[in-house]
């Protein structure tokens, strides 16, 4: 095995893994879409989604209006896109005479192309807002954008031209690109319209972050992060069945670790194979997990071998974070990432997240056969299973407790179930309190949803399950999603953990695995 090391950033490459990852890169398919509708008015309607629009014409009885100095217009391709966008530019009137001065505004929803991006004062780089602004010499001219677009909406705003010509946009398109074959996904008979909206809507959002991996979305970040993998490869096995990307994907983490071992929370691709800098400790389990359930769907013995000491090398280095008492410490020397809230603890969910990967790689361990390894990994569930009761259960308040404050949140008792530290009945009794009494720290976006939803199937409460997915992600639905965000919460939907809700993702993967839970468990 060939491995070098990266000494200026402490990266060990694996150049067989990366090799095989490669030979793994997907083709990409592509569509080519136009826009449906041209938008003239809109109001601030105080949504999330946006703005009320009135949309008096299709685009091809528009599409040879001439536009001059100042004018711009709005035009809705009435889908989420993910691709590149070509337009027609044609001189009307004297041959012009001077440069085209133009700005093209991307929106996923109608809001970012209505609101004025100076503006913004949020804290995650204003580059991530899509706009493009540039000058064309001479026309007419066919302009493709080489840069891939995530939207539903585009504006095109003439900034200048000059006194003797205008133009006009006879053709507008959008060549759209994923890596996911949709003749792949199974068809299910879903009896419930909103459950058949939901499951549309999920298995778009997962489609528009395929492409050379699982993109956690493709207007920002546009990454490969292990979180979203993990629930985008739960949502691909009962869909698309593109189960060579999530291989792909788990090679290109175990290509580069760190020198301790330690797995990234995401991976850049461009120019070159590199890890970020950031490690999460829920995500760098999460590799062993996502890789357990890659073999559960695909019987691939040879990865999970492969792959196998990377898997235990994430739950060795999570169990040396813990304390004499053996519980996670909850110091300034980790992050763990659970949910974007800010009040939020993250020992207790962590904790558990430490007993969940730990039960899924004893299984792994059992699989190959390494019984040695299998009968020390057992051992370590009792002892912090034991230690997780004795120190975080509060018998009086009837919740598990997190840090020093010993707060009380949703998460934190969601995680405990999922990792399974009571029976099942005792799950579900914990779950009825955690809804009746609803603590203050509640969750805020739909990857925490997720493992609310998790945790209630877990536990057999089938029905509240549906509710949520109803009243959650339904609610999206009911304000226009066509992708499903990156976060929500319904009583303060403008909410954004980066100062502005014009950078939130509104095609985000993490929030794709509604179509996870109503297929597999015939909701």
């Amino acid at each position: 095995m060939n491995i070098q090391e990266s000494k200026d950033r402490d990266i060990i490459e694996n150049s067989e893994f990366k090799q095989v990852a490669e030979q793994l890169k997907p083709q990409l398919n592509t569509k080519l879409q136009q826009p449906k509708h041209y938008i003239t008015t809109y109001e601030d309607s105080q949504a999330i989604h946006g703005w009320n629009a009135k949309k008096i014409a299709t685009w091809q009885e528009m599409k040879h209006k001439a536009y001059g100095k100042n004018e711009s217009f709005i035009v809705d391709f009435n889908d989420h896109m993910a691709g590149f966008l070509r337009l027609n530019i044609n001189p009307v009137g004297s041959p012009p005479d001077a440069p085209l001065h133009i700005k093209l505004t991307f929106g996923e929803t109608l809001v970012e192309v209505s609101e004025p991006f100076y503006n913004y004062e949020g804290w995650l780089s204003s580059s991530w807002l899509q706009e493009e602004v540039f000058y064309v010499d001479v026309m007419p001219a066919t302009i493709t954008l080489p840069r891939r677009y995530s939207f539903r909406y585009l504006k095109v705003s003439v900034l200048d031209t000059s006194p003797k010509y205008s133009v006009s946009f006879d053709a507008i398109s959008c060549k759209t690109v994923t890596s996911a074959d949709i003749n792949k996904i199974p068809q299910v008979e879903i009896a419930d319209e909103k459950m058949q909206q939901i499951d549309k809507v999920s298995i778009k959002t997962l489609i528009d972050c395929m492409h050379d991996v699982f993109e956690d979305g493709p207007k920002r970040d546009r990454r490969l992060w292990l979180g979203d993998l993990r629930l985008q490869a739960l949502a691909n096995y009962q869909t698309v069945q593109n189960n060579d990307l999530v291989k792909r994907c788990l090679y290109l983490f175990a290509a580069v670790p760190n020198q301790n071992g330690e797995i990234a929370a995401n991976l850049f691709l461009e120019p070159t194979l590199i890890p970020d800098d950031t490690y999460l400790f829920d995500y760098s389990l999460f590799f062993s997990t996502t890789l357990f359930d890659y073999y559960e769907a695909t019987k691939d013995k040879q990865t999970l071998k492969d792959l196998w000491p990377s898997a235990l090398r994430q739950v060795e280095n999570a169990l040396s974070r813990l304390s004499k008492e053996n519980i996670v410490m909850d110091d300034s020397s980790w992050w763990s990432f659970i949910d974007w809230h800010e009040e939020l603890n993250k020992q207790a969910s962590s904790q558990a997240v430490l007993i969940y990967t730990l039960k899924k790689t004893a299984k792994i361990a059992k699989i190959l056969e390494e019984e040695e390894t299998f009968s020390w990994i057992d051992k370590q569930i009792n002892i912090i299973a034991k230690a997780t009761i004795e120190y975080l259960w509060d018998e009086q308040v009837g919740f598990f407790i997190s840090g020093e404050k010993r707060q009380i949140s949703w998460a934190s008792q969601i995680w405990m179930v999922i990792a399974g530290v009571f029976d099942k009945e005792r799950n579900k009794k914990l779950l009825q309190r955690l809804l009746k009494e609803n603590p203050k720290v509640g969750i805020n976006t739909p990857y925490m949803y997720h493992h609310l939803v998790d945790a209630l199937l877990i536990s057999e409460e089938k029905e509240i399950a549906i509710q949520y997915l109803e009243n959650y992600w339904g609610k999206m639905v009911d304000l226009g999603a066509d992708t499903f965000w990156e976060l929500f919460n319904p009583d303060n939907p403008t909410f954004s953990p980066y100062g502005s809700h014009l950078i939130n993702s509104y095609c985000h993967a993490w929030s794709c695995t509604p179509t996870y839970f109503i297929r597999k468990y015939k909701l």
